[in-house]
């Protein structure tokens, strides 16, 4: 049960009384100093803080805050009429992630190249309630989350006891959901005057923004989505299928390049009998460290939404299969790259409650590869129960329908986010584009000049197709890591 009621009954003489719910107050935004330690010079930069109320229906007093940073534009652009562009509000990913701590490396790369980031148009990150340098920052220390989920039942068990600790804190769980955040986004344009804006998000990030264009429409010009996740999106169930897909295309890739093919050959078919050794029980390497299933399945996902990983996984696979588990050991040394409470207060609300743990199992059934991911995706369907969020409304795992310009870029090879959930999604979006870029993995505007070009012509003028003509051509190989001949 919630430990923290939305609104408190008494019973006295027998007759029940409802107190009357809380006023919902104005959003404050306060001006607070930047980091000592960013570069100063580069950008105008102006570091706040929007402090708004935890429950969006006013059954509460409680107020939360969330950490802003806008960074002026160095050559705004002016359309056809003269008018300057809006502000981009950029949304980070995971759920649970953060944009704010960023900008200082991103004002140290626009040192080296004044033309990566805000140029044409002011951008604004803020930190999404309950992450980042916000209050609360829902953080738990010690336990480990990959977008495979808990990699062991002790991670599990401490996701439940660092979200009840945070639920006997004070906090509502309920409230840190995209609706909410939508809510958050207006009242930020609200404080600073700002009659419109475009948005720009990657991975988790477009489903914030999908949220801003259902409850917020009036505030939104255009939208960037790169590596889109969209509300109708299964978190846990097809994930594991998502997996092996991907897989299998890199694999398809290796086999045929004759220098990959002939330094490892038939890899997907010794991939899946060295799944199959795996899903029967803990795997001990050469070193003499052991390893689970649920670490395989971390190092899959975390491998094929890296770029290097991507192209490293042939000869990764090849060293599992004989023995050198180091590149599991390497993807094990850091899994704690969320905040964790905010990235669980989010699946229990928008995402596993339109799920179930059965049809995760039986959509993987069949598939060795795909079997790898199930425990550890299962355990979040038990840290949901553990700590009994209300689902969210089904208008939030519904198709988007909108008419507002949004421009789709998605990757070829991604576990996550695949090409046919972006091409899906774009139908609802009337005036919408979709680029799918070959050979990519996950995040792919920030990895490429070509789409950082694209997303920045297409917020210049949203209704004008997108220039495709730097993006690599549908055969281009995939460049390959490939290890040295054994000698």
């Amino acid at each position: 049960m919630i430990l923290r009621l939305l609104a408190a009954v008494a019973v006295l003489a027998g007759v029940s009384t409802l107190s009357p719910p809380a006023q919902a107050a104005d959003p404050v935004f306060s001006d607070i100093p930047c980091p000592a330690d960013w570069p100063a010079g580069v950008r105008e930069v102006r570091c706040g803080t929007l402090t708004v109320d935890e429950a969006r229906d006013g059954s509460s007093d409680r107020r939360i805050d969330i950490a802003v940073v806008i960074v002026k534009a160095s050559n705004p652009y002016r359309d056809a009429s003269g008018r300057a562009l809006p502000p981009v509000v950029n949304f980070h990913g995971g759920p649970g992630g953060a944009s704010t701590p960023g900008v200082g490396g991103a004002l140290r790369a626009a040192q080296q190249n004044p033309d990566i980031f805000a140029v044409d148009q002011d951008m604004i990150f803020f930190d999404q309630r309950g992450a980042g340098r916000g209050s609360p920052s829902m953080d738990c220390p010690g336990v480990e989350l990959t977008d495979a989920g808990p990699p062991s039942d002790e991670d599990r068990d401490g996701l439940i006891a660092c979200l009840r600790d945070w639920q006997a804190k004070g906090v509502d769980l309920n409230w840190y959901n995209a609706a909410a955040i939508a809510d958050d986004v207006r009242d930020l344009a609200q404080v600073l005057g700002l009659e419109k804006i475009d948005l720009r998000g990657g991975s988790y990030g477009p489903r914030i923004e999908a949220a801003v264009i259902t409850h917020q429409p009036q505030i939104v010009r255009a939208a960037v989505m790169d590596s889109p996740w969209p509300p109708e999106g299964n978190w846990a169930v097809g994930t594991p299928e998502q997996v092996s897909a991907a897989v299998r295309i890199i694999l398809a890739k290796c086999a045929a390049q004759a220098d990959c093919a002939a330094r490892y050959p038939d890899m997907q078919a010794r991939f899946d009998a060295e799944a199959r050794r795996w899903l029967a029980g803990p795997v001990t390497g050469a070193d003499g460290r052991t390893f689970t299933v649920d670490d395989l399945s971390a190092f899959l996902m975390d491998t094929t939404y890296s770029r290097v990983g991507v192209r490293r996984l042939p000869a990764d696979i090849a060293k599992i299969i004989a023995g050198d588990l180091t590149p599991i050991a390497e993807i094990a040394e850091d899994r704690t790259y969320y905040f964790e409470g905010q990235h669980m207060a989010h699946l229990c609300k928008e995402e596993l409650p339109f799920e179930s743990k059965a049809r995760l199992v039986a959509g993987a059934a069949g598939d060795p590869v795909a079997e790898v991911l199930v425990p550890s995706l299962s355990r979040l369907f038990d840290v949901c129960a553990a700590v009994g969020e209300r689902p969210a409304d089904p208008i939030e795992n519904a198709p988007v329908t909108t008419d507002i310009p949004t421009l789709f870029v998605a990757a070829e090879i991604d576990p996550g986010c695949p090409p046919p959930l972006t091409e899906a999604a774009a139908r609802g979006y009337a005036n919408s584009q979709v680029v799918i870029v070959v050979n990519a993995t996950h995040g792919v505007i920030g990895s490429s000049p070509c789409t950082r070009a694209m997303a920045r012509d297409f917020l210049r003028d949203p209704f004008a197709p997108v220039d495709r003509s730097c993006l690599p051509a549908a055969n281009t190989p995939l460049a390959f890591i490939l290890d040295p001949p054994a000698a």
